[in-house]
């Protein structure tokens, strides 16, 4: 306890699990030693785990164990191994798989209440999976989902990486990236809708007025998509948020997560 502001103390330890021969690292972020509900947050795309510290010391105020990793081959400087050429959506979900699976072995984890954050495509990533495991995960919380990757794919233009979509390269050039063709072959023929629709259980759905990356026309289908969706759009918002926007984004979370306690 911090006696001066009377609050829990946060810890922060480190953990690693397998993903077939890959070892993936993170952190989870706690108060006290009781057994938690838990709540596995997602980076976005050549971001990392630090990217997503803050809400992962947010959520641990709030009494969760908060699990930060790296995707294998998905960031710039990430702490787990595998290569960006043999990265993709779905070898992002098999990551997640791998550290729901690790968390459920925990015995400091209520295995009954694991939720799942995820920002831009690590929001896709927890989508997808949650629709796979609707039974295993109690909450879905999506900010700036980045649901356009299908599309993007068959336009052949992913970010900053030109392609003909009927001709993928063996290497999509995304500097400082550099991707292999399963980043967009995973997805080319992917409905994303049909995909994510098997979760129906509770979701929140963050997105901001002006992203530039993800038009939120995205989300605003998802959010008719879900059949228990608290949607909010944060008017100003940009992909990835202020520090302001982080505060709005915050401030939802908190009231949907005790909402559902």
């Amino acid at each position: 306890m911090d006696k001066e502001n009377n609050t829990p103390v946060v810890t922060r330890r480190p953990f690693s699990c397998r993903r077939d021969s890959l070892t993936i690292r993170g952190y989870v972020f706690r108060t006290g030693t009781e057994v938690l509900p838990a709540i596995i947050i997602c980076h976005g795309f050549m971001a990392d785990q630090r990217s997503v510290k803050h809400y992962a010391e947010f959520l641990a105020g709030l009494g969760m164990a908060a699990f930060t990793f790296d995707f294998c081959g998905g960031c710039l400087k990430g702490k787990s191994d595998g290569r960006q050429s043999e990265m993709s959506v779905l070898t992002e979900v098999e990551d997640l798989m791998a550290v729901i699976e690790y968390v459920r072995q925990r015995d400091d984890v209520d295995h009954e209440h694991i939720s799942l954050i995820g920002f831009s495509q690590g929001g896709v990533v927890c989508a997808l999976t949650a629709a796979k495991i609707p039974d295993r995960i109690e909450r879905l919380i999506l900010i700036y989902p980045a649901l356009c990757i299908p599309d993007d794919a068959r336009r052949g233009r992913m970010m900053f990486a030109k392609f003909d979509p009927s001709n993928i390269p063996p290497v999509i050039s995304h500097f400082p990236m550099k991707l292999g063709d399963v980043y967009a072959k995973a997805v080319i023929n992917m409905n994303i809708y049909d995909e994510i629709r098997g979760y129906d259980r509770p979701v929140l759905l963050i997105h901001g007025t002006r992203d530039e990356i993800v038009d939120i026309s995205y989300s605003r289908k998802a959010r008719e998509v879900y059949k228990q969706c608290e949607y909010l759009e944060i008017e100003g918002a940009g992909h990835m948020f202020s520090k302001g926007h982080d505060r709005i984004a915050m401030d939802a979370l908190e009231k949907f997560i005790l909402s559902k306690a």
